[in-house]
This record gives C-alpha cells, structure tokens and sequence, in this order.
C-alpha cells in the first residue's frame, strides 16, 4: 500500500492524480449581474444591494463574544478573505486554487439536486474546473487521519488515567474531540482552563488537511506554499474562524510571508449561491474524474469513510480502544443508548462485569452545557465526549442549505442522514493506504513528533477585548 501511494507523489506525477481540465468546457455565464464587484458579495458571500455603498463590517477574533447565538446557528462571522469575491479574485490571479470539500456539503447538495454525493462530487470537480480550479481534493481522507491521531492520544490518555492515584487520574479523562469550531470558541472564552486540557490537541480535518496541502505536498512537489490558494467547502461558518487561528498560520523560513494553512472557507450555501450565479443546469454537467491525490477513491471509482454524521469520532476511538486494549472486537454499528433526547446518547464496553469504557455523543448547546458542567465539578463519568455545537451535529450546521418552503428541518436532516453514506463505502482508517502513505514518507508514525507538530494544537483561555465586554454594561 505504501508503494501505491509513494508513486502518488512522485515529482512531476501530479497531473496522473488530478484529473486534467482538459476538454472540460462548461458555459458559466454569470446571471443577473451577481459577483461583480460593485453589487458583489460582502465578505462572508451574501449578496449586497446595490443601492448600499459602505464599507464591510470588520470583526476579529477577540471581538467574538462565544456567546449562544453564533454557536448554535453558526450566523455570519465578518472575516476577510472568507468570501466568493475573494476566492474568484485568486483565480484571476493565477493561483494554484486547490478546493478540499467535506462530506457534509457534499451531502447537503446531493439532498438539494436530488442526486448522490458521489454525482455531486464529481460535477463539482467540473464545475470548479472550468472556473480554473486547479484541484478538488476530499476531507475524508484528513479525517481518517486525525481520527487515527486521536485514537492513538486517547490510548495515551487512557494508561495515564489508570497508572494515577486519586485527583491525578482526573486530569486526562474524559478526553473531548476538538473538530467543532463554535465549541473550541465557547471552551476558551467561557469555560476558562479547567476544560481546556480535556480537550483533544489533534487538529480538526479541515486544518489537517490544510497543514497537508501546505506542508508536506508543497515540498513534495517544489511548490512555495504561498502559490497555493487553499479552500475549504464547509457546512458551518465557524469554520472560518477556525482558518483565521493565529494557532493554524506559521512561516515557512521562520522570518517569511505568514502562510495559513486553509485562506478561505466557503459554505455550503455559498458554493449553492455561485452555482446559481451561473447560467448552468448542475443536474446536467458532466461529471469528471476526481483527483486521486488526496480523496477516499478506491479502484473501482468508490468513495469510502467512516460513518457517522460529524466525523464518527466517538465510535471509531470506541472501536479502536475496545481491540487494542481488552481484545474485543464490538458490534456493527454501534448500539447507542439515548439518554435525554437524540442529541445525547452513550454507549459502554463491559468486561467481567466491570464498564472499562463509556462514551457518548453531545450534540447541541443546551446538552454540551450540562456535559461540562459534571466534568468542572469531577462528577463526569465518560471516557470520551464527541461533543459539538449544533443539534443533529454537522449535518445541521449554520452553513448548510437551508430547507425548500413546506420542508421541516427534521424531514431534511432525515435526508441528509440517509444521502450522507449514500455510495460511501464503510472503510477502517487504519487501511487507508493515502494515510499508510503520509506516516511512512512523511510523519513517521501515530503520535509521532512530525505528527505533534503538524497535525496537532494547542488551545488556550480567551481574555474577552473590552469591545467584547461591553456586553455586560
């Protein structure tokens, strides 16, 4: 496997792995005036009047209160260079624009022009194509990298717990992932340190595979990292937040340009809104090859990946850490257990009568407050918390399409849910031969320094700017 993939990322091999734009020629007409410049999209990809004149709002990161509001509806988070405009304008520049699209958009575009994300991910690779993109890569395989970083840091964990005595074995469990944005907000700027070092230091697969894409195959391929013009297709908006991390920008000659790992976000709904900006049936463009390089494609043309809505953290660490550490090998899928609502579900191992693990799922505010508040006052008795921001999970993140007059919001995540695997096949992570590939040529193994380096982060208590705490007057 390892041979398979070090032939992927021989130099001067690049163009047998991304599909050539070649012959791809789509008439993309912009509609109604939409994406110019004077009556363009403000910076975060919302259409302007025309008669409005003024000067983008500019937030940063310390005026962000963490408050309910953006967490649990992912609203609009003013940040330059997050917006169509600018991802347009780099193309223009001749950039080597490069689109990593996770499975979740993936899905709610598929619900939304009634086909498969496989269908939606390859007319997407001609869409962007013909718009000059130069590459279309799949989160999935990031993800399945740091869901094996993240099982590798829980085992870690897990021994330290039960080599400690006493309030010791209190400070490494329950270990808690780290992929949602509006969660890692409101962790550092409300819940102060006692949480943060529960918290997962694995990055999340967007910054993972920015850090892949700017580090490791940029210097593969002799390419300077600021060629690259990296884009994330996300369904929340907290994910450009996320990208504008001072943790997520570093330089490459120590004294350099500042190079970020992803430059832009775009969501969902935003990559729907260029679509319709264009004179294009999607439903009827022809579906291209995908680029091999960095996307779940076996041999046969298939997508493959974990299940699970937000990543499957909870069930494959669950699945990892029942085998590698009691020798069991646990039903598929997972029986979990409800407990207040759908959002809150658990699932244990039991051994000689004895719970050896217990984790659960958290999804949504209301829940994740309750959740941490048992773990401040060291009454939490979980191993491990999938904890994110918004109910349903990913599936249901701000960014997302939103549902067509009549639908509820219930009926369409349904949907989504059931196109989320659609044409997916069920894959281990730990087969993954793109990520067999990347530890032998590049990170060495799980845990690995170069893997602490590039694939993991540190969080850190948020003093509010007084522009924040003007809330309280």
């Amino acid at each position: 496997m390892s041979e398979k993939f070090s032939a992927t990322l021989r130099i001067g091999d690049l163009n047998d792995y991304i599909a050539p734009s070649q012959g791809c020629v789509v008439s993309l007409k912009a509609n109604s005036n939409r994406l110019e410049k004077s009556e363009g999209f403000g910076k975060v990809g919302r259409a302007a009047k025309p008669s409005v004149q003024s000067e983008p709002v500019k937030i940063s990161l310390k005026d962000c209160l963490a408050c309910s509001g953006c967490i649990t509806s992912a609203e609009t988070v003013m940040l330059e260079k997050q917006s169509l405009d600018e991802f347009l304008s780099n193309i223009n520049k001749g950039k080597a624009v490069i689109i990593s699209v996770s499975p979740q958009s993936r899905a709610s575009l598929a619900v939304h022009f009634d086909i498969s994300p496989l269908q939606v991910f390859r007319k997407l690779t001609t869409f962007f194509k013909s718009l000059g993109v130069k590459a279309i890569f799949d989160t999935s395989c990031a993800r399945d990298l740091t869901l094996i970083e993240s099982c590798n840091e829980f085992i870690a964990r897990y021994k330290l717990s039960q080599s400690t005595d006493g309030e010791g074995s209190k400070l490494h469990l329950p270990m808690i992932s780290s992929a949602c944005p509006g969660w890692i907000c409101y962790a550092e700027k409300t819940l102060g340190s006692y949480i943060l070092p529960f918290i997962s230091s694995v990055k999340s697969p967007q910054q993972t595979i920015g850090a892949i894409i700017k580090n490791y195959i940029c210097e593969k391929l002799h390419i300077r990292p600021e060629e690259i013009y990296h884009v994330t297709v996300m369904p929340c908006y907290d994910k450009k937040l996320e990208a504008a991390r001072d943790d997520f920008v570093f330089n490459v000659d120590g004294d350099g340009e500042k190079i970020t790992e992803v430059d832009s976000v775009l969501t969902t709904g935003e990559v729907l809104e260029l679509i319709q900006s264009k004179a294009i049936d999607f439903k009827d463009l022809e579906e291209f090859p995908l680029d091999k390089l960095l996307t779940n494609i076996d041999e046969e043309g298939h997508l493959y990946g974990v299940p699970g809505s937000s990543g499957g953290y909870a069930e494959t660490v669950f699945r990892y850490v029942a085998k590698i550490l009691f020798g069991k090998e646990v039903e598929n899928p997972l029986n979990f257990k409800i407990i207040r609502n759908s959002d809150f579900q658990e699932v244990s191992l039991e051994v000689d009568g004895k719970t050896v693990l217990k984790f659960a799922q958290c999804y949504g505010f209301r829940n994740l407050q309750n959740v941490v508040r048992k773990v401040k006052m060291g009454k939490c008795d979980y191993h491990f918390l999938e904890i994110m921001a918004c109910p349903s999970g990913c599936l249901n993140g701000g960014g997302q399409i939103k549902p067509r007059p009549g639908q509820s919001a219930k009926d369409l995540i349904q949907l989504l849910e059931k196109s989320y695997m659609e044409n997916v096949l069920v894959a281990n992570p730990l087969e993954n031969p793109i990520i067999k590939g990347l530890y032998d040529e590049w990170l060495e193994h799980p845990g690995s320094e170069k893997a602490k380096r590039y694939i993991h982060t540190e969080y850190h208590p948020v003093v509010k700017s007084i522009t924040s705490q003007l809330q309280n007057w």
